[in-house]
């Protein structure tokens, strides 16, 4: 149950529907409370400042009428009176010795009163205290005179006690209006929050019955939503991601028949060649020769296929990482002519190798070596007789160039965007003729991107091919793809 709430909570459109209530009921308490507070405080000192009028009238008819000196003044005792029925509460008069001299209430006459707001007021202060838990409101005031000096004198302290209930009465009835408006805006922010959480949760929750329909091996289709930018980049986005598994999906199956049709025809020509040695019985020694070499060489091509497959495997990983070691790339290219050079002489293909400069370079030694011995290869396999391959290096003070350039038959235009692509021929026949696999440029292509470097090709039909590349002297970490 509490993993059933938690995941919920979690939800996009709960989230949005809490974070909209929160944001219109908070605001709302909050200003309640401070309109409650302000309301009370106003009261109180509305309040406050009208006995304090009251008592500073009442307290200069005391002092002249001379009633701290008689109090058998009946007209004062009356006008006491009267402020005590209109404040509907207590009147206490004091002397400056703080006697009660005058008690609406009658119960404290000739008592001295010795409470603390008193007795600053005696010193001239005027003072005010209310209680909140019986809505007494009370204040202080002196009774002053000027004596003969004409120096103000406390002859005295006014008391003047009051219940006024009305500022609960009337907090409370805010609060329950408050309480009717917060209800409302509560109902308003769950019916909003519900269509916004709603509105912004749909894509996704459309996404997902997407991705559960390729799960289950559906078809997986495009979302078109509207409204909002981020939702509509969301949508975007993901239907371009879809397009792009698609595409992937459909290079997947392409490379899978290619692999296993590369894989077949070798075994298939064995096949062939084994049972029509087994059905010849008594065939020449000669015969049986030719049969075994047609044999070694499928085999040989097997080889090839599986190697070009493998390599291409260990760079198509995507935590595929290169070995960045400082490498002479002069060095680098003569020993691969080195090695190429015997297949170069038996086709009766020239081989020309031409450094500007010394290059050194933070490179993967056998990955790039692979890139540059399929290109130069190539150039091999595809030329004619008596043609040749020229090989050239430069280098600025940012990048190494290396330039392969042949006699052979070239590439049609049509073609040279797809060249490296896996399995990808131009001359099918041909290819299987020399042995190829269509792996190669696939393969080199893949490890000067590794490298975080660039590819070019420009061929003329029956003229030549030229491939130049372009790669960072330095490797940048986190920039190879």
């Amino acid at each position: 149950m509490f993993d059933f709430l938690y995941k919920a909570f979690y939800r996009l459109n709960v989230k949005i529907l809490v974070l909209v209530c929160l944001s219109a009921i908070i605001p709302i308490i909050i200003l309640s409370v401070i309109v409650d507070i302000a309301y009370a405080n106003r009261s109180i000192e509305s309040e406050c400042k009208n006995l304090y009028a009251k008592s500073e009238v009442l307290a200069k008819q005391i002092v002249t009428s001379g009633y701290f000196e008689d109090q058998s003044d009946i007209t004062m005792d009356t006008r006491l009176d009267e402020m005590s029925q209109l404040i509907d509460g207590r009147v206490i008069l004091t002397n400056s010795s703080l006697r009660i001299v005058y008690d609406s209430y009658s119960r404290d006459n000739d008592k001295i009163f010795l409470w603390e707001n008193v007795t600053k007021s005696a010193y001239g202060e005027e003072l005010s205290y209310y209680d909140k838990d019986t809505g007494i409101l009370t204040t202080t005031i002196p009774v002053t005179f000027i004596n003969d000096e004409g120096d103000i004198e406390v002859a005295g302290v006014l008391l003047a006690s009051g219940e006024f209930k009305f500022i609960d009465d009337n907090l409370r009835h805010i609060i329950a209006l408050e309480a009717i408006i917060v209800f409302m805006v509560t109902v308003l922010s769950i019916v909003v929050g519900m269509i916004l959480g709603g509105s912004f949760s749909s894509p996704i929750n459309e996404a997902s019955k997407q991705f559960d329909k390729g799960v289950k091996g559906g078809e997986i289709g495009e979302i078109n939503v509207t409204g909002y930018t981020e939702i509509e980049d969301l949508s975007l986005r993901f239907n371009s991601y879809v397009s792009r598994m698609e595409t992937i999906d459909k290079s997947r199956q392409e490379f899978v028949s290619n692999v296993s049709h590369e894989l077949k025809t070798p075994l298939t020509s064995m096949k062939v060649l084994a049972d029509s040695l087994v059905a010849m019985g008594d065939a020449p020694v000669e015969l049986y020769q030719e049969f075994m070499n047609d044999i070694a060489d499928e085999i040989d091509r097997e080889t090839g296929i599986i190697e070009d497959l493998l390599a291409m495997v260990r760079m198509d990983k995507s935590n595929a990482s290169l070995n960045i070691e400082n490498v002479n790339i002069n060095e680098l290219t003569e020993q691969i002519l080195k090695r190429l050079r015997p297949i170069a002489e038996k086709q009766e293909v020239e081989l020309v190798l031409e450094s500007f400069r010394p290059i050194n370079a933070e490179v993967d030694k056998v990955k790039l070596s692979l890139a540059i011995s399929n290109l130069i290869e190539n150039g091999i396999k595809y030329n004619n007789p008596g043609g040749f391959v020229h090989i050239s290096l430069n280098s600025d003070h940012q990048y190494f160039y290396i330039k392969v350039e042949d006699s052979g038959m070239g590439i049609p235009k049509e073609s040279l965007d797809m060249i490296f692509e896996r399995f990808y021929r131009v001359d099918k026949s041909h290819s299987r003729e020399i042995g190829g696999t269509g792996l190669g440029l696939a393969i080199t292509h893949m490890a000067i991107l590794m490298h975080s470097g660039e590819i070019k090709v420009d061929s003329v039909v029956g003229e030549g091919t030229t491939f130049d590349v372009r790669i960072p002297l330095v490797h940048i970490e986190g920039e190879s793809s």
